[in-house]
């Protein structure tokens, strides 16, 4: 389910992007995102994500087997929302990044801000990342 205005859950597209939370453990959200993250869509995830932390969640692991595409306004959102939790101990954990947004995320330097893995089992599981960047 996706959050709504007040912050509940609730199911429902943001701006075209389906933010969804998955799963829950205690102290862990698997929050799934579908579709692509930029100009339009990228403050909707980033505004989901502070909510899902404000939530419970200290430990957001995104789901990211279902972006084709995410630019640098997504990225903007990533680390906006990053920035936002990690005061209070809130931390994002990315799975399942595409070839091409792990290159992103690389030439930015952001692979030292997130911790990235494989797939949402290997996050869960606290392997390491499978691209040695961390």
């Amino acid at each position: 389910m996706a959050l709504d205005a007040a912050g509940a859950w609730a199911p429902g597209p943001v701006a075209g992007l389906v933010v969804e939370v998955a799963e829950r453990r205690p102290g862990t959200a698997v929050v799934t995102v579908t579709g692509e993250i930029d100009l339009h869509t990228a403050d909707g995830l980033r505004s989901r994500l502070v909510k899902a932390h404000a939530a419970g969640a200290r430990q957001l692991v995104l789901d990211f087997a279902a972006v084709p595409f995410c630019d640098a306004a997504g990225l903007g959102a990533l680390v906006g929302a990053h920035n936002e939790i990690s005061p209070s101990g809130g931390e994002i954990v990315l799975a399942g990044v595409r070839p091409a947004q792990l290159r992103l995320l690389r030439i930015t330097g952001l692979h030292r801000l997130f911790a990235l893995h494989a797939d949402v089992e290997a996050a869960l599981a606290g392997q390491d990342s499978p691209t040695g960047s961390r």
